[in-house]
């Protein structure tokens, strides 16, 4: 068994268990960071794979928590039915921001994504049935075939642990795929697929769609564990925050947005704990990582050596 395997199956034991042995504090703390994994997981499949530079996954991520809430209001609670249709609803919305943006390339890419997440942020301002600014509260969490499970913080830590894994297996098998090779190439060099006869434009539109569902799906479970939802899920920082997770972590390698919303959301709690001014130690921690890991934090793995192949 390599040191990786090792590492990975401590890494599973520990999420796995931790609700047994941790007290709520904790227990609420890691749901939330299962759901920023999920966000900058549903991220790095875009940047990471897609080599589109996104700011405006936010969008995503507040359309799923706002269906969320809008589905409460109308009676409806049931996982089964809200989780879904917070995905479909963030694809719905990022079809045609996705076939806009991808008509463009490098800063006009990231600068239109911004602008579309941006007025997804005032009109969720603007909507006054949902609080306008102030946002909205939840009466209670969803249920699962009308009981209600997601109650208890334990069952609903490991309801966002299966959404997560759930979500990075597929997303393994999507990028494992001659989908995600195409991906590849596309990330690589985008005219020699052109001219090997691909269409480019749908693939890179189906990994958006894709990825903002997941974000979607993050959104709905974000509403669930603060049982609020306000604009500022919609507002650009959000998709800053992930950002950083995934270059924290490692881009492209799915693994690494995990390791990179654990190790950020749990150095900011832990630094907010002794002085106001965290942001000037994360800082410059965040800026070593960056000069001094080029891989990320999951590159400093030790790891055996493999060729990737760069066309399908």
């Amino acid at each position: 068994m390599t040191f990786r395997t090792f590492s990975y199956l401590v890494f599973i034991g520990f999420f796995m268990t931790l609700p047994l042995w941790a007290d709520v504090f904790h227990t609420r703390l890691f749901t939330r960071i299962l759901i920023f994994a999920l966000l900058a997981l549903s991220l790095d499949l875009v940047v990471g794979y897609g080599g589109m530079v996104s700011f405006g996954h936010a969008a995503f991520f507040g359309t799923g928590a706002y269906m969320t809430g809008m589905m409460s209001l109308h009676g409806i609670t049931d996982a089964l039915v809200v989780w879904p249709a917070a995905a479909g609803a963030a694809m719905l919305i990022a079809l045609p921001i996705g076939a806009l943006s991808l008509r463009t390339r490098g800063a006009y890419f990231i600068m239109i994504t911004l602008a579309f997440a941006q007025m997804a942020y005032y009109f969720a301002s603007g909507l006054e049935t949902f609080g306008g600014s102030d946002g909205m509260r939840l009466l209670a969490r969803n249920t699962i075939a009308g009981k209600e499970i997601l109650v208890r913080h334990d069952f609903f830590y490991y309801a966002a642990a299966g959404s997560l894994a759930a979500a990075f297996l597929l997303c393994r098998r999507l990028t494992r795929s001659r989908f995600g090779l195409i991906l590849g190439g596309i990330r690589q060099n985008e005219k020699r697929m052109q001219s090997l006869g691909y269409a480019t434009y749908p693939y890179q539109l189906t990994c958006f769609v894709i990825s903002a569902a997941l974000a979607g799906l993050a959104g709905a479970l974000m509403a669930n564990e603060t049982l609020y939802i306000s604009p500022s899920y919609l507002h650009w920082t959000q998709s800053g925050h992930a950002l950083v997770m995934v270059i924290l972590g490692g881009l492209g390698t799915l693994a690494g947005p995990v390791l990179g919303a654990i190790v950020l959301l749990l150095l900011e709690e832990i630094l907010s704990a002794f002085t106001q001014h965290w942001m000037i130690v994360l800082g410059p921690l965040l800026i070593l990582v960056v000069l001094y890991a080029r891989g990320g934090l999951h590159g400093l793995w030790p790891q055996k050596k493999v060729s990737h192949a760069t066309t399908p």
